[in-house]
């Protein structure tokens, strides 16, 4: 039934989206639930998502409870009563979203969120296999529960009002963008270079140039506020320099605060700052090493403006001659007052510094505007003489372009101006106490940059239209009528002050650095500015620091500096980084010598800003789906822009400085790269590793074969590679650095179990293998039967080139007591790999490779030492608790007592245990295990290169010579010749090895393989055989077709008689072996091949038995004759 409802009904912010209809289960009721069909049809729950501006919401109500929908439409009030009339009723229901029944949940903001969150509770939705498996038509939910299973536990209202408690309760303090960023950033940006030294770079520059400078330096850190938000959100001019300078500060300042808001709208932002923003977009690497310079330019950066408010105090104590001791030490004194003034309001916690800063900047904005009020007041004779005549045009004209001195240029005094435009990350470095850093960063930082801009090039005009650039302040400098004069503007205004060209003068904007105190209505409000500014700016380093040191020290990245990291009091606030930022503070107030280090911590915040702009492009150009900035005004060419020009700059500003800066980066960043800290954020680095991978694969694909190119890439069955470690080493040997190994298992049993231990194993075994150095891929199927699941990864592992072509398994250890099922399984393996084209090779050592009874003997082990260990530490503590009872202590020793004798007995069956254990601990198997991670002494890798296979079987030994652990080994070669050609044959292979350009020590012609072995060798294969036989021809014709259906895997008597040769040259083959290679390190053999419906089962495993029985070990290798050596070039 559809109603027009009045707006309000349904737009509460805490209502749900989705209605949930609860059916009853009591089918005794069908007369009061009944509906009558023909009268009026039945209703089933509906979504509306219908046009907003016609405010039409779709409802379903249960026969006989209209009159509840009307009460809830008419009050527009959400009621347990209304909304599920059926709550209170005590049988069960089932649930029923969109008209289905199912567990399903509608999509909730709770289900998203980290496990740590501050904002809210993780909660878990119901996994896959729950919904997937649970396929019953009707699921039952209890009374009281419809809408936590529907809705995920509670409602987007319930999760603002949990946050909003939870604020209230732990007390935090939590800023808006006005007060967190706006005022923040204003005052940060405006320093004491807007009273002290604008009206000087007027005057060199020029206001064109001057205006061009300060929107350049704009632009750069515009640009990376930009990025961060969208981040944080997912020629030469001539005439004018002035205005160019200050153009092109804008510039910088602009292109940085873009990329800042790129990167902040890309997601919740924390605490951190500058080094969470870099940390999570670039890494643990980039965000690591800027953290900690970053951190530390900030703490220096609380003594520079801390000692320029002290020089300014000691110049008004000069003037009034009341120094305390001496211009130095005074700056000592006074910056010491002041820092400790400072931390205290910063301890006192964020709501008391934010207070400091609010009334900071009204003296700051009372500065600007006595200022600009100044400029209209009819000026004086006195000023007059000191170069300020009010408004006038013929002044602007003259003070447009520049006029450079004392070996200033463009670059230089863009140098000297830079700093004040920074600033622009002192919101974002408390991104942890903003409420929503998400729009608080963009919005504050943004306009912060537009307002102070404008203030900026306001003061500049205003000056350079209202001041000479030189004046003598001598009011008798007048023009008398017949005087000749230079023709500057103060000579069209009645003043002479042409010696100034031939002898230095005190006033003018190129001399007086005090011209906004002489031009502003009320000189002492410009000294409150400078104060202003400078305490700003130092109060807001001295929060900016510690905040952005603890988040370093919480993400561990410096394994050393874990002691910062921890927080006190409501606002988590970072006392141990207060203190540290006040010792390093003092250090350099100390100092009282800041010039050297000065363009140090500029650069330094410049590399900041460079890689904020650098982590927007970066994010862009991966590509990754995660990158989603709410913020869309910012590009990624831009950034990069952004990135190259602050790191001109930074050269600009001093070269020196840029190097060490540079210098000190890249050692940090090497130090986190090598130190691999366990953190996985996300960043864009890793999706570019992924895009990069991508198209080297695709590019791969249209890249033919060439058997110049071949590598061994290996698919090795070592199911959970830490069962069979010493068949991966062997693997790896071959693969590593040289071709793709995955290391695979498969999952055999019910499917549901298997699948579900398959998936919660992948990530461990794949973190194994990364945590041992084993370059590998782990791989994993469910499947009936361990044939089929390896015939599914021989068909479906790799990616596009990059597929496995050689199959790697070890030897049946126990084929003869297995059943025949994993017999046929483990051969049928082999005809598969040889029906998909692959080599295959089986490698044999006298121990086997299966370690996992001595793993689980370990695990166990493992576990008594943590029981151990716990009962100690609980043994330990309540003698601890005794002791502190004092002389109650001595009247429950008996109880002491007794627990010590528990120990005692706790501590010998942990005793007998282990002894027990060590005895069934199989040492040689331990040490087998482990034989291919040792380095091979001098010896030999014996090759028996029975049989061309395209060779692959001197490819593998070749290979491993390369390695350092088989360098020392020499290759002897083993092949099959005649008697009378023996010299000949040897010839014949070593030229075609020397063309494979293959080094070897020696060549073998074995002339005997075809003869018969021994008549104990062929006994004891006899002997081995004998179980699987079948013996038919003993038998009548009738009985042995019936042996032959009932033990079809069974060797028959024709079988052997047919392949009698063939067994003859494998046990032969033996005795060889056993004769020439029994001292080599290892023997690569080429591996016989059985023909499919011919030769049994049990007769290969019989032949690869003998073959390779009491030998070192062996690798039975055969390619798939396809060529993957060339002598051609």
């Amino acid at each position: 039934m559809s109603m027009n409802n009045a707006p309000n009904v349904f737009l509460d912010p805490n209502a749900n989206r989705f209605q949930v209809n609860i059916i009853n289960e009591d089918h005794d009721n069908n007369e009061t639930t009944q509906v009558d069909v023909g009268s009026d049809p039945p209703h089933y729950e509906e979504t509306s998502f219908t046009d907003e501006t016609h405010n039409r919401l779709r409802i379903s109500y249960r026969p006989g409870k209209r009159e509840l929908y009307d009460n809830f439409r008419q009050n527009g009030e959400k009621t347990e009563a209304s909304l599920h009339p059926y709550d209170t009723h005590s049988k069960m229901y089932y649930l029923q979203t969109f008209g289905h029944n199912t567990m399903d949940p509608v999509p909730k903001i709770d289900y998203y969120r980290n496990t740590g969150s501050v904002s809210g509770n993780k909660l878990n939705r119901p996994s896959l296999l729950e919904i997937h498996e649970q396929l019953a038509k009707n699921i039952a939910v209890s009374t009281g529960s419809v809408e936590r299973v529907a809705n995920g536990e509670s409602t987007a209202g319930d999760e603002t009002a949990a946050s909003k408690e939870e604020e209230n309760k732990t007390g935090f303090v939590k800023f808006g963008w006005v007060k967190g960023v706006l005022v923040r950033c204003m005052l940060n940006i405006w320093g004491v270079m807007l009273f002290i030294r604008l009206s000087w770079i007027v005057g060199q520059a020029g206001i064109g140039l001057g205006v061009i400078i300060i929107l350049l330096a704009t632009m750069v850190t515009s640009i990376t506020g930009l990025s961060t938000s969208a981040i944080a959100t997912n020629g030469f001019v001539r005439g004018g320099l002035g205005v160019v300078v200050i153009a092109l500060s804008v510039v910088v300042t602009t292109l940085t605060g873009i990329s800042m808001s790129a990167i902040c709208t890309n997601g919740v932002v924390r605490g951190g700052g500058a080094y969470y923003l870099i940390s999570r977009s670039l890494g643990p690497e980039f965000g690591g090493s800027i953290g900690l310079i970053f951190a530390f330019a900030n703490a220096v950066a609380v003594a520079m403006y801390v000692v320029g408010f002290a020089e300014t105090v000691v110049e008004l104590l000069k003037e009034s001659d009341t120094l305390m001791v001496d211009e130095s030490n005074d700056i000592r004194i006074i910056g010491t007052i002041t820092v400790v003034c400072l931390l205290g309001i910063s301890v006192a916690g964020m709501e008391w510094e934010a207070k400091a800063q609010v009334i900071l900047l009204i003296v700051l904005l009372v500065a600007i505007a006595n200022f600009f009020i100044g400029t209209v007041i009819p000026t004086n004779t006195e000023k007059k003489a000191r170069g300020f005549f009010n408004y006038q045009g013929s002044i602007f004209a003259e003070n447009f372009g520049p006029d450079f001195r004392s070996g200033e240029g463009f670059f230089s005094v863009f140098a000297i101006f830079f700093p004040a435009a920074t600033g622009i990350l002192a919101g974002a470095n408390i991104s942890g106490d903003l409420k929503d850093p998400q729009s608080a960063i963009p919005q504050g930082t943004m306009l912060a940059i537009l307002i102070t801009t404008i203030a900026y090039i306001a003061v500049a005009i205003c000056a350079g239209s209202c001041v000479v650039r030189d004046a003598t302040g001598n009011v008798n400098d007048t023009i008398v009528p017949g005087m000749s004069c230079n023709g500057s503007s103060a000579c069209g205004l009645g003043y002479d002050f042409s010696r100034c060209a031939s002898q230095p003068c005190d006033y003018g904007l190129m001399n007086n650095f005090q011209v906004m105190s002489m031009v502003s209505g009320f000189g002492p409000l410009i000294t409150a500015g400078i104060f202003s500014a400078t305490l700003s700016s130092a109060l807001a380093s001295l929060v900016s620091a510690p905040k952005v040191f603890q988040a370093l020290c919480k993400d561990n990245v410096y394994k050393g500096l874990e002691f910062f990291a921890k927080g006190y009091g409501k606002n988590n606030e970072p006392i141990r980084g207060y203190v540290l930022t006040f010792v390093i503070a003092m250090a350099f107030i100390l100092i009282a010598e800041l010039n050297t280090i000065a363009p140090i911590i500029s650069n330094f915040f410049l590399a900041s800003y460079a890689l904020i702009n650098f982590s927007c492009f970066h994010a862009s150009y991966a590509k990754s789906p995660g990158w989603r900035p709410a913020f869309r005004y910012y590009n990624m060419w831009v950034s990069l822009f952004g990135a190259l020009l602050c790191c001109g700059v930074m050269f600009v500003i001093n070269w020196w400085a840029a190097l060490i800066t540079y210098a000190i980066e890249l050692f940090l960043y090497i130090y986190v790269t090598y130190k691999k800290p366990e953190v996985n954020w996300g960043s864009s680095t890793q999706a570019l590793y992924f895009v990069n991978a991508l198209d080297s694969a695709l590019a791969l694909t249209t890249v033919e074969d060439h058997v110049k190119n071949f590598r061994p890439q290996c698919l090795a069955l070592t199911g959970a590679p830490m069962v069979r470690p010493a068949l991966l080493d062997i693997t790896h040997t071959f693969t590593k650095n040289n071709g793709l190994c995955i290391c695979c298992e498969v999952y055999t049993g019910p499917r549901k179990l298997c699948v579900k231990e398959m998936n919660s194993g992948m990530e461990k075994k794949q973190a194994w293998l990364t945590k041992n150095k084993r370059k590998a891929f782990y791989a994993a199927v469910a499947a009936d039967s361990f044939r089929d699941g390896v015939k599914s990864l021989l068909q479906a592992s790799g990616l596009g080139r990059m597929k496995p072509n050689t199959l790697v398994i070890g030897f049946k250890k126990d084929w003869r007591s297995a059943p025949a099922t994993q017999v046929e399984n483990y051969v049928g393996i082999i005809h598969d790999a040889f029906d998909f084209e692959l080599g295959v090779i089986i490698i044999r050592i006298s121990q086997g490779f299966d370690i996992s009874q001595v793993l689980q003997v370990q695990e166990e082990l493992e576990k008594l030492e943590q029981e151990r260990l716990a009962l100690e530490a609980t043994i330990k503590e309540n003698d601890f608790e005794e002791g502190k009872r004092g002389i109650c202590g001595f009247f429950k020793k008996a109880s002491s007592l007794n627990i010590s004798k528990h120990e005692t007995k706790k501590e010998s069956t942990i005793n007998t245990i282990q002894s027990m254990h060590v005895g069934e601990f199989n040492q040689r198997l331990l040490e087998a295990s482990t034989q291919f991670k040792k380095k091979q002494g001098k010896g030999t890798i014996d090759i028996w290169w029975l049989f061309d296979d395209g060779g692959l079987t001197i490819l593998i030994p070749y290979i491993l010579t390369l390695r350092k652990k088989w360098k020392n080994c020499k290759l002897r070669i083993f092949t099959g010749g005649k008697v009378n050609r023996i010299e000949e044959e040897k010839l014949v292979m070593a030229s075609l090895l020397s063309k494979f350009r293959i080094k070897f020590a020696d060549i073998n012609i074995i002339c005997d393989i075809n003869i018969k072995p021994n008549k104990e060798s062929w006994k004891f294969f006899e002997e081995m055989i004998e179980p699987y036989r079948l013996h038919e021809s003993c038998k009548d014709i009738t009985t042995a077709e019936k042996l032959k259906r009932e033990a079809p895997w069974k060797i028959t008597d024709a079988e052997l008689e047919a392949f009698k040769e063939k067994s003859y040259r494998q046990v032969r083959l033996n005795e060889l072996l056993q004769e020439h290679s029994r001292a080599a390190n290892l023997i690569v053999l080429s591996l016989p091949v059985a023909r499919k419906g011919a030769v049994s089962d049990y007769l290969y495993m019989a032949w690869l038995e003998i073959l390779s029985k009491n030998l070192p070990p062996v690798l039975m290798v055969r390619g798939n004759h396809k060529n993957v050596l060339t002598f051609y070039s």
